[in-house]
């Protein structure tokens, strides 16, 4: 969209305001209102604000940075408060000289995806996108109950929760995103998503607004959504499954219909590339103390660095579907991560692996959950992290997740996530109480 195009558009159809928004290098949504009246400026000299205050963003020394917008990411908000109506830019990030600031996910995202797309790649991405929501209380705090009792594929009757998804729904496909699907999840008041693949700057720019909306729908509807990914013990965690392909038109890099598996040599070098470098960029796609709850044996998330074609108890998969839909499944990411990074690594890992030909191992067809320690090992299966803390320490001495993120990143990450898992590490729990101040 041109610039005169767009301030026509916001005055023919009345649009009062417009957010402008980006993300902090942890995820969140960050965002400027502007009124259509200064439209205008804004577009042609971005909105200026302070980069020390936004996380991981810029020290008081270089704190002036620039929001400019990406005309091409405009849409109107469906729900209208008071007659107010508002659309959304996204916005790419530049420091005070002028120059993409090495801050912005957003950028990390666009560099690795020119990257791939000086070899003749089209990176696409599909996310299945999981949340809970919950009742809240007379005064609107969250709490932790479930607004349903429903399970896997439950038809529930229409509920608050039901109405929710559907006006999920509908609002998505007004703002011109296309739903696959959505249905009810494993755990009682847990949801799931599907938007439809796209190319992965464009997807991610989508969640950002996925969130907003689930968050303000559940919101008008008495409940709270949350993208937390263990929010309640001894039930299935959130996750955000990540679809993944390289195309060329309609040509997808993934599909070899010789190959008795219908994989082509690109396919398995880029799966080769994700496995390797699987347990590094942990810490990107489980960024948070409370990802590492929903990684464990028994909850139908991942655990072993594996792949497979039907067993959903691997890291990666090969779903059904061939010809255009070739694509490679991820399951261990959460969607309370930042997606412009989640993607970027999964794209560098894969990058990685064409560049130098990664084969990756054999696939295992059996319930990893089954087998034991020593069976693991004499397969050469090793584990994902454990926890944020181990994460870390991969990350921190990866060369790969340095060039990936860039140096401003990959300091200012490490540095905040450090933070959190030391203070994490200092709480002495519910759990060691009850279990440990009569027995010691």
């Amino acid at each position: 969209m041109e610039k005169d195009e767009l301030l026509n558009y916001v005055a023919e159809k009345d649009i009062r305001f417009v957010e402008m928004q980006f993300m902090d290098i942890l995820g969140t949504v960050k965002s400027v209102t502007v009124p259509t009246s200064n439209l205008e400026r804004a577009i042609e000299e971005g909105v200026l604000f302070d980069g020390s205050s936004i996380m991981g963003y810029a020290t008081i020394e270089e704190s002036d940075l620039r929001a400019y917008p990406d005309l091409d990411t405009f849409l109107v908000f469906p729900w209208v408060e008071n007659q107010i109506k508002t659309g959304r830019l996204i916005c790419d990030i530049y420091d005070s000289e002028g120059e993409r600031f090495k801050g912005d996910p957003r950028y990390i995202l666009q560099r690795q995806v020119d990257k791939a797309r000086k070899k003749g790649y089209e990176f696409n991405v599909g996310p299945e996108y999981e949340f809970f929501l919950f009742k809240t209380t007379e005064n609107g705090d969250p709490t932790v109950t479930p607004d349903d009792c429903g399970g896997y594929f439950d038809l529930m009757p229409l509920d608050r929760a039901e109405k929710v998804r559907k006006e999920c729904n509908l609002y998505f496909n007004e703002m011109g995103f296309e739903v696959e699907a959505s249905h009810h999840e494993g755990a009682s008041g847990q949801h799931e998503i599907d938007l439809r693949y796209g190319d992965a700057v464009t997807i991610a720019d989508r969640i950002m607004t996925l969130k907003h909306t689930i968050k303000t729908v559940a919101k008008l509807n008495d409940l709270h959504a949350t993208f937390m990914p263990k929010p309640i013990a001894e039930v299935n965690g959130t996750g955000m499954h990540v679809h993944q392909s390289l195309l060329d038109g309609d040509e997808n890099h993934f599909y070899d219909p010789d190959d008795p598996d219908g994989l082509s040599e690109t396919a398995r070098y880029y799966l080769g590339g994700v496995l390797k470098y699987a347990k590094e960029m942990s810490a990107i796609q489980n960024s948070w103390v409370n990802s590492y709850k929903r990684l464990i044996p028994g909850y139908e998330a991942p655990v072993y660095v594996s792949w497979a074609h039907l067993n959903r108890s691997v890291l990666a998969r090969i779903p059904a579907g061939r010809g255009i839909s070739t694509r490679i499944e991820v399951r261990n990411p959460d969607p309370a991560g930042n997606p412009y990074l989640q993607f970027a690594a999964f794209l560098g890992a894969g990058l990685r692996g064409i560049e130098e030909e990664i084969d990756p191992p054999k696939p295992v067809e059996e319930d990893l959950f089954e087998l034991s320690h020593e069976e693991l090992k004499k397969k050469d299966i090793e584990a994902l992290p454990s926890n944020l803390g181990n994460a870390l320490s991969l990350m921190e001495n990866s060369e790969f997740m340095k060039d990936v993120l860039g140096e401003h990143i990959f300091k200012h990450f490490l540095h905040n996530k450090r933070k959190e898992w030391d203070e994490f590490r200092k709480q002495v729990t519910n759990w060691e109480i009850e279990n440990y101040l009569t027995r010691l």
